[in-house]
């Protein structure tokens, strides 16, 4: 396996490229899905693919893939792949590195003129961040049947833009019908995340998981009014219940080292300083890597909002997202050590503490991924960075799992 490896320089290349596309401030992206700044990423990835001659397709909720034909053009293809879209203040390796790594590795079996029986494909999956329209992994949800193509067309950005007007705007509904094109297996390359790898010296991270996942919005309903006329014992002021819902997301996510708990976005409305606020949305994220302990964390979350809910400020909360727990497929999480370990890459098993578009193609077919570290674990964040070399490092891997399913049944 270790006698080819990718072209690095070029790899690399890609990356900075890709980061310009959308640039913020301190070498940052924000690519939001289906906006402009995204599809002029998708533009200049699918530019690189037709130069080497690789087919596009893509379906109707926007998913690409990109085809390295195999002898057997009926043989469901090994797929690579992951996500261009950023979070609003992004990174430059966040799902990029999976999507540039799977064109390396099909540009890497042109150059070395290597015959595959099964076809190699590279996936493009749509509004895998979730910071533009909930819930996240939305594409590969819809390929997966998690989520029906018209449920998913019909929600709504903060600015009341459908995902339906977007993905007609940028020409996707005339693709194929979502899930309609079989995958064999697939791999995702991706950065930790975290500072497990990092913290260990550990070049790469074998994924043989990812915890459970729950989002909720919670919803804290008082009265508008003035802040200077009315007392403050005759208010029906949402701000003090808001403090009880943050502390009981805390003790839900203390429970032991292993849980989660994140409250990502507080809104008050109407927004205005001289007025108490009648209502307070905010979202609460729960994780944990065991289904029965989340189910608890849940249970207890929900029971601590009922508890909160009164006549003169009502609480309420709804589990708008569940990701459950994902256990990867074992031959391709072998193979994914037994390419480290003939590379010389220091390894270790890890599991997923961050949702991926991994965790819906493991429903359908093996799938495994494969982590490199990022520098002191950050990611979602414009400081994300990842190592020239560990980069590489990733990419052989991912290389020579996908050389070693090519021929297989």
């Amino acid at each position: 396996m270790s006698d080819l490896s990718v072209n690095a320089p070029r790899l690399w290349a890609r990356l900075m490229d890709m980061a310009r596309v959308g640039a913020i401030p301190n070498d940052g992206s924000r690519r939001l899905s289906l906006s402009d700044a995204d599809e002029g990423g998708r533009a200049l990835f699918v530019s690189w693919c037709a130069a080497r001659g690789f087919s596009v397709m893509h379906d109707q909720i926007g998913n690409l893939f990109v085809r390295r034909e195999g002898a057997d053009p009926k043989a469901a293809p090994v797929v690579m792949g992951s996500h261009l879209d950023t979070q609003p203040n992004g990174g430059r390796f966040d799902g990029v590195l999976g999507v540039l790594a799977g064109l390396e590795v099909l540009e890497t079996l042109a150059d070395a003129r290597i015959a595959t029986r099964r076809p190699v494909e590279v996936a493009v999956w749509t509004n895998e961040e979730g910071a533009r329209f909930q819930p996240a992994m939305m594409g590969s949800g819809v390929h997966c049947g998690v989520r029906t193509l018209d449920e998913t067309l019909a929600v709504c950005d903060a600015g009341g833009i459908s995902v339906r007007e977007e993905i007609t705007r940028h020409g996707y509904l005339s693709g194929l019908k979502p899930g309609h094109h079989a995958l064999g297996c697939y791999v995702e390359l991706h950065i930790e995340q975290g500072p497990v790898l990092e913290a260990g010296g550990k070049t790469i991270g074998v994924v043989t998981g990812g915890q459970a996942i729950r989002w909720y919005q919670v919803t804290i309903t008082g009265e508008e009014t003035h802040a200077g006329p009315v007392p403050m014992a005759m208010r029906r002021d949402p701000v003090p219940v808001l403090a009880r819902v943050i502390d009981l997301a805390q003790a839900v996510g203390t429970t032991d080292e292993q849980a989660r708990a994140t409250i990502g976005m507080i809104v008050a409305q109407p927004g205005s300083i001289n007025v108490v606020p009648g209502q307070i949305i905010l979202t609460v994220d729960l994780r944990h890597p065991d289904e029965d302990r989340l189910t608890e964390m849940h249970t207890r979350f929900m029971a601590g909002v009922a508890a909160l809910d009164q006549a003169r400020v009502g609480v309420a909360a709804v589990n708008s997202w569940h990701s459950p727990v994902v256990r990867f497929d074992a031959g391709l999480v072998e193979r994914v050590r037994d390419s480290a370990a003939a590379r010389g890459y220091l390894a270790q098993d890890i599991v997923s503490g961050a949702g991926h578009d991994a965790f819906h193609l493991a429903r359908m077919v093996p799938t495994t991924m494969i982590f490199v570290p990022c520098r002191d674990g950050i990611s979602h964040n414009e400081r994300e960075y990842a190592a020239p070399g560990d980069v590489a490092a990733g990419a052989n891997v991912l290389l020579d799992v996908v050389l070693k399913s090519v021929n297989r049944p």
